[in-house]
């Protein structure tokens, strides 16, 4: 198959992606696109895995892979793939990312990095001693690649909030209402490692350290499972993970982060709402609004005080310059486009990727004490080891 990519004298990158299901398409579309909008080095598209040898052939066809595999292990013994792009549920993660370090292999991780606490400690040492070897792992927080929300970092960093004080991030969905909506690797603990708390308040937790480039050292939190059982293979089965998750993050700097994620909020599709207070501003974004921004400048005197909408699509806003001209809105899917862009120019330069395994051990310390905190009656855990995630994130024309 043709490299896309420059090649810039150097033989291209061959990539492999295990997993083909929701986020196995996601990626693959960002695979299939990047190159056409940003300045990449070289790959190719060499194999796509799954379990399933019809399954994967047919996804191999339809998202542009030039072949497709069931086992992945023979896979990490090729010498014509550099890059593994990683998939799979959870439970998966840990296993298959450290084979792929162990074997040279740059690895990108779909969030949140493992099931486990100690799984997603392993990890990260790994990535460590693997990054002395010049090999590369980034996870997959595609949300730090809105548009809108990058450019609220940078409006955070340069003080147009002044200090920080509250946080509120709120995602919600509501495919779990129907008690009989069936059974699915994600409501089973030991394939999820936990429901709406990894799943989705770890993109929220994310965005707070991101935006913030803060860090937290105190949580309580609350888990809840409102439909207990649900039909399955073996007729009605457990369900062992929560369905929704409420915490209150204490970070460094002082601000106080309330985090609220739910799979059964009825009428709720994909809403994640962050609002964020400082003494001499604000930001409020809405993910079903993501081309949007609204500002309020608190300075400014108070007859002319009030949030103003910024639309994100000006060619010096991030990312922005490689899609359109602007007042053209981009998607959802163009996250993961601009997530594929920052890794292989991270490759390809050495820069570390962000987030780092090391930032998602950070969420995941912080997932870990919402858990236990849950289970001990939403006392507070002090996390006093927990890393800083103030690494720049590199955008498009960084």
């Amino acid at each position: 198959m043709h490299p896309q990519g420059s090649t810039h004298g150097r033989p291209p990158l061959g990539v492999a992606m295990i997993g083909y299901a929701f986020m196995g398409k996601a990626h693959s579309n960002a695979w299939r696109n990047v190159a056409s909008y940003f300045d990449v080095p070289a790959f190719e598209q060499r194999v796509i895995v799954g379990r399933d040898p019809e399954g994967v052939a047919a996804a191999a066809t339809k998202y542009g892979w030039a072949e497709s595999a069931t086992d992945w292990r023979a896979v990490m013994d090729r010498d014509d793939i550099h890059v593994v792009d990683l998939c799979t549920p959870g439970y998966m993660h840990a296993e298959i990312a450290l084979a792929a370090l162990a074997a040279g292999k740059h690895v990108l991780v779909e969030k949140p990095l493992a099931n486990t606490l100690a799984e997603a400690e392993a990890m990260a040492a790994a990535a460590r001693e693997a990054q002395s070897r010049g090999v590369q792992s980034m996870v997959g927080f595609n949300y730090r690649r809105v548009p809108a929300l990058a450019l609220a970092r940078e409006l955070i960093s340069e003080g147009r909030l002044g200090a920080i004080r509250q946080v509120r991030a709120a995602y919600l969905q509501d495919w779990l209402v129907n008690p009989e909506t069936p059974m699915t690797w994600r409501l089973q603990k030991d394939t999820a490692g936990s429901g709406a708390l990894g799943d989705i308040a770890s993109h929220a937790i994310d965005q707070v350290l991101f935006l913030l480039a803060d860090r937290v050292t105190d949580v309580s939190g609350r888990l809840h499972t409102f439909t207990s059982h649900r039909p399955g293979a073996r007729g009605l089965e457990e369900v062992t993970v929560d369905d929704a998750a409420w915490a209150t993050l204490t970070l460094a700097s002082g601000a106080i982060a309330s985090i609220e994620v739910s799979r059964v909020a009825t009428g709720q599709k994909n809403s994640l709402k962050i609002e964020i207070y400082g003494d001499k501003g604000a930001i409020l974004f809405d993910l079903e609004n993501l081309n949007e921004l609204d500002f309020l400048d608190a300075t400014a005197p108070a007859r002319e005080q009030g949030f103003r909408r910024i639309p994100v699509n000006e060619p010096d806003h991030p990312y922005m310059a490689a899609w359109w001209p602007q007042g053209h809105i981009i998607g959802w899917e163009h996250t993961f486009t601009h997530e594929i862009r920052d890794f292989l120019v991270a490759i390809d330069t050495g820069a570390q990727p962000s987030p780092s395994f090391q930032d998602g051990l950070a969420v995941q310390r912080i997932l870990a004490a919402v858990a236990e905190s849950a289970a001990a009656g939403s006392s507070m855990v002090r996390l006093d080891n927990s890393p800083a995630t103030a690494a720049p994130v590199a955008t498009e024309g960084a």
